[in-house]
């Protein structure tokens, strides 16, 4: 995708000058920061701290974490001891596990002087991969968008509702729930999206928004709370929802908030998608309300609020009490029943280990 007419993906590696630069997320819609990750504390602080976001970024992420750390030390030890830090900054998404077995896979065979430029190619790889996995998610995307279309009188928009950012700032590039939107754009089909502001980390608000904004898609930013409201009102045509982890039955775990979401969908009729790469499901899960860990963050996070303040600058602000504590679980899961379908790279399935099984027979059978 575009910033000012200028290409960018969300991370790549420089190969001229030897650095792997992301867009740091944490200053953005108000500044755009591309920032260079040299050590394993950084990599660890990105992936933690929310300076990259997103199951498939934070697994292209590690991905290159573990080609720098061979390029310092390509020993098995360091190989292992990067893997368990990088494994544990962020316990929910699956992406991150995926892509360290990839690469520990790839590297374990090697000689030790070869480590790191093997490494340095699968981490591309992985990454090439990834945008050519969430194009691909747009593609079969495009026809829940165009068959909505066809029965709006013309010219009325497909409204969509988002939740979280599941867009190019998640992935390397087209992202997930937002690919099918970008290709219905592109396409000449008019959108209109609602934005979910998503507390408490305003991921809808700071970064969703700012890729519509940037792409020129219609859009309004909503409080959390107003997507039923909206649905009540027939204001809503289709729900699209990226997911950090999703199991071989098809439950889906999404940032929290997701739930209700769905709920307010099914009690509405209104059609909810899950757009996912494969990468996102755990295959060795069932039951995702028992077997899914759901990250606990500060409560700092819900605390406080980051924004623009009246000189221009970013910062950060209280807005409850000082003696106030706060719960913060990052993310909640969606049970199967209360999703319309799964939109992967492969094509769109019933949300079930029969329709998964369909699509990736590969798995199934295992």
């Amino acid at each position: 995708m575009k910033v000012a007419n200028t290409h960018y993906r969300s991370i790549w590696h420089d190969a001229d000058a030897d650095e792997v630069r992301i867009i740091d997320q944490r200053w953005l819609p108000h500044e755009f920061r591309v920032v260079s990750l040299r050590s394993r504390a950084d990599f660890v602080t990105a992936i933690r701290d929310m300076w990259v976001r997103g199951a498939p970024l934070i697994g292209a992420t590690a991905a290159y974490a573990i080609a720098r750390e061979m390029e310092r030390d390509p020993s098995d030890a360091n190989l292992s001891s990067a893997r368990e830090d990088l494994h544990a900054t962020r316990p929910t998404a699956i992406n991150l596990r995926w892509a360290l077995d990839r690469m520990r896979a790839e590297l374990l065979p090697l000689p030790e002087a070869e480590r790191a430029a093997a490494a340095f190619r699968k981490a591309a790889e992985i990454c090439d991969d990834d945008v050519e996995t969430n194009r691909m998610i747009g593609v079969h995307g495009l026809t829940l968008i165009r068959d909505i279309a066809a029965r709006k009188p013309v010219g009325q928009p497909v409204r969509v509702l988002t939740h979280c950012n599941a867009g190019w700032l998640a992935t390397v590039d087209w992202g997930t729930a937002t690919s099918p939107i970008y290709h219905a754009h592109e396409a000449g089909i008019p959108v209109h999206v609602f934005v979910d502001e998503t507390r408490p980390r305003n991921q809808g608000a700071l970064l969703t928004a700012w890729e519509m904004a940037g792409h020129g898609i219609p859009h309004d930013l909503i409080v959390d709370n107003a997507g039923g409201h909206l649905m009540q009102r027939g204001e809503v045509d289709l729900c699209i929802v990226g997911t950090d982890r999703t199991t071989a039955t098809g439950d889906v775990c999404n940032k929290i908030g997701t739930y209700l979401k769905a709920l307010a969908a099914a009690d509405n009729g209104v059609p909810f998608y899950v757009a996912l790469p494969s990468s996102t499901i755990d295959w060795t899960v069932s039951d995702g309300l028992a077997e899914i860990p759901i990250e606990e963050r500060a409560g700092r996070e819900v605390t406080h609020v980051q924004g623009k303040l009246p000189d221009g600058t970013t910062g950060e602000v209280q807005i409850s009490p000082d003696a106030t504590g706060a719960r913060n679980p990052a993310f909640d899961v969606t049970p199967a029943r209360l999703v319309s379908g799964l939109v992967t790279e492969r094509g769109v399935c019933e949300a079930s280990a029969a329709g998964l099984a369909g699509l990736f027979p590969e798995r199934g059978a295992a």
